[in-house]
C-alpha cells in the first residue's frame, strides 16, 4: 500500500495545530473575565472562572468579616466612600478585582496577601477591645488591601457622645409618643401622617450619614491614637445646656 509521506506530515501537523489551538481556547475560556453574580460590588468588577472560584474559597476562608469586590479604576472612590460600606457586625475588606485574579494565579502572591487580610482581622479585634473604654461609638470597622502589599484601617465614629446620644433618643421618644397620640385623635389624617413617616426616615437616614466621620490610618496603632485625639476633640468642643450645667450643680441651703 503506497502513503504519501507529504500527506502524513501535512495531517500531522494539522492535528498539532488543531490541538494547539483547543488548549489556547480552553486556557482563554478559563482567563475569560465574566461579571461576578455574587457577594457585595463596587462599581462592575470581572473575574475569571478560576478566580470567581478562588474568591468564594476565600471569603469563607474569613467567614468573620465582609468583603466587597471593587473595580479597579473606582478604588480610590471606594476609599473615600468607607463610610457607607461599614457593618457592625464584620469588618469591611475591600479589595480590587486585579488582585483576586493574581491571587488566584500566584501561590505566592496568594499567601502574601491571605498573610495580610489576616494579621489585619488580628490587630482590629484587638483594636476593638482597647476602643470599649474609650467611649467612642465606633459603628464599623475595615480595611483595605493596597497595591504595595500592605493594608490600610478605617473606623466609622458617630460624632455624638453617649450622653449626647441617649438625649436625642429620649427626644426623639417623645416626639413619637406624640405623634402616634396625634394620629389617634385624626383618623383622617393617616395617609398624610405616613407620608411624613417615609419622609421622617429617609431624613434619618441622611442625618445618620451626617453624624458620622470615617477615620483612616496606616496601621492599627496610628488608627486607635487618631480615634482618641478625635474623642478629646470632640469633647472639648461639646458646649453644654444651661439646663445640663445646673444639673447637680444647685446646692438648697434651706435645709
Amino acid at each position: 500500500m503506497y502513503v504519501n509521506r507529504k500527506d502524513s506530515v501535512k495531517n500531522m501537523t494539522n492535528s498539532v495545530s488543531n490541538n494547539t489551538a483547543l488548549m489556547e481556547t480552553a486556557a482563554t475560556d478559563r482567563t475569560k473575565k465574566t461579571k461576578v453574580a455574587s457577594g457585595k460590588t463596587i462599581g462592575k468588577p470581572e473575574l475569571s472562572e478560576k478566580a470567581q472560584k478562588y474568591y468564594e474559597q476565600l471569603k469563607k476562608k474569613f467567614g468573620d468579616m465582609e468583603f466587597i469586590l471593587v473595580e479597579p479604576k473606582l478604588k480610590e472612590q471606594a476609599e473615600a466612600n468607607a463610610a457607607a460600606y461599614a457593618s457592625p457586625n464584620k469588618t469591611v475588606v475591600l479589595i480590587d478585582s486585579d488582585k483576586i485574579e493574581q491571587m488566584a494565579e500566584d501561590e505566592a502572591y496568594r499567601e502574601k496577601y491571605e498573610g495580610i487580610i489576616s494579621n489585619a482581622r488580628t490587630q482590629i479585634n484587638q483594636l476593638a477591645e482597647q476602643l470599649t473604654a474609650t467611649g467612642a461609638n465606633v459603628k464599623g470597622f475595615g480595611m483595605k488591601i493596597n497595591d504595595g502589599g500592605n493594608a490600610s484601617f478605617f473606623a466609622v465614629i458617630d460624632k455624638s457622645q453617649k450622653a449626647q446620644k441617649q438625649r436625642i433618643e429620649k427626644k426623639a421618644e417623645e416626639k413619637a409618643a406624640q405623634k402616634k397620640a396625634d394620629a389617634k385623635k385624626a383618623e383622617e389624617k393617616r395617609a398624610e401622617k405616613r407620608e411624613e413617616k417615609r419622609t421622617e426616615e429617609k431624613k434619618k437616614s441622611e442625618k445618620e450619614n451626617e453624624d458620622t466621620v470615617t477615620i483612616s490610618a496606616s496601621s492599627a496603632e496610628e488608627l486607635i491614637q487618631k480615634i482618641n485625639d478625635y474623642i478629646f476633640m470632640d469633647k472639648s468642643n461639646y458646649v453644654e445646656t444651661e439646663e445640663e450645667k445646673q444639673m447637680g450643680r444647685n446646692i438648697d441651703f434651706s435645709v
